[in-house]
């Protein structure tokens, strides 16, 4: 592979996984019904989600940014040279402050997971324009997919990055599914570099969630998930019908964002031989978010056998970067992908 060259690999099927209808089956007949995570990642939706990351109280990705800008050298000092794959890439924005560290010190091999095959091949490219010595690999599925993957094909040793406060962003029971699945794909000494958002106020974790005033970034971000859907399976969502909310639950420590309806309707979605009888005010799940306490997410990543190494965090927005590893001692570096 030149160091120019961008390479994707289909880890879920090709887009077979727009299709896989049983997650979207379950979530719609949940109360209330939730449409899964990464339908809200299609290619608009991905675009549109930058536009949120640019809103001023949107700290995440602000924050996330200045915590990578400072301590990009001694993580990558800290992850050794191996591939560094990364759950739910997007733009890699913030992650390529980390590969540029890392390139600085190596030639290094970056695996992004994604379910938006545009955005890994615009990301891969300029990345690899930007950083010499970089190779990219865009896995194109969703996280469990790709995860597989790294299991079949990846022996050396390697690190799972899953920055943004992605890891929040699902139900409790896939968060811990997926955890699962993150530890059964490390090997000794490899490494779980994650972030999360920690506990805050909810009038700041609102104002983070929710459009400005004379700013519209949530809004169609979250109606996309709709539009998706009408394309996807047929449906007749009008997204005029619906306004958009996000609010905290301080019993769950959850942000929880929602698409409410304006009038009582009833929606289709032909190809799913499915109906909602949506009245006003009725609700749709379309984003969650949640907020760790520190000590209680180290200890219950801990508990899956992984070790604390290091941790990073902005004590103002209460926002941190870790790293885990498993055990100890190295897998022993194979052919290069």
């Amino acid at each position: 592979m030149s160091l120019s060259q961008v390479d994707i690999v289909a880890v879920d099927e090709g887009a077979a996984f727009w299709d896989d209808r049983s997650a979207l089956l379950a979530g719609l007949r949940e109360n209330p019904p939730r449409i899964p995570a990464h339908f809200g990642y299609d290619a608009r939706g991905s675009d549109l989600f930058e536009l949120i990351t640019e809103l001023p109280d949107y700290y995440l990705t602000r924050v996330e940014y200045g915590l990578l800008q400072r301590n990009a050298g001694e993580i990558a000092d800290l992850i050794g040279g191996g591939p560094i794959a990364e759950m739910g890439s997007g733009s890699a924005k913030k992650t390529r402050l980390l590969l540029a560290a890392c390139v600085e010190r190596r030639a290094t091999r970056y695996l992004p997971i994604d379910v938006s095959r545009e955005m890994l091949e615009a990301s891969g490219r300029d990345l690899t324009a930007q950083l010499p010595g970089l190779r990219v690999r865009g896995l194109w599925g969703r996280y469990e997919a790709g995860l597989a993957w790294l299991r079949d094909s990846v022996p050396e040793p390697l690190t799972v990055s899953f920055l943004g406060s992605n890891f929040g962003n699902m139900p409790l029971e896939e968060r811990d599914k997926l955890l699962s699945e993150i530890v059964g794909t490390l090997r000794p000494g490899d490494g779980f570099l994650v972030s999360v958002d920690l506990l805050k106020p909810a009038r700041v974790l609102e104002s983070a969630y929710n459009d400005p005033a004379g700013r519209s970034a949530f809004t169609p971000f979250r109606l996309n998930h709709l539009d998706h859907l009408n394309r996807r399976f047929g449906g007749n969502f009008d997204a005029r019908n619906f306004s958009t909310r996000a609010h905290f639950d301080s019993v769950t420590g959850t942000v929880d964002a929602r698409v409410y309806a304006n009038e009582d309707h009833f929606v289709a979605l032909h190809e799913l031989d499915l109906e909602l009888n949506l009245r006003r005010g009725d609700s749709l799940n379309v984003g969650l978010s949640h907020k760790f306490r520190r000590e209680q997410f180290v200890a219950d990543v801990t508990a899956r056998g992984l070790e604390l190494r290091a941790q990073w965090t902005d004590e103002e927005w209460q926002y941190g970067i870790f790293l885990f590893t498993r055990s100890s001692g190295r897998r022993e570096a194979a052919d290069e992908i």
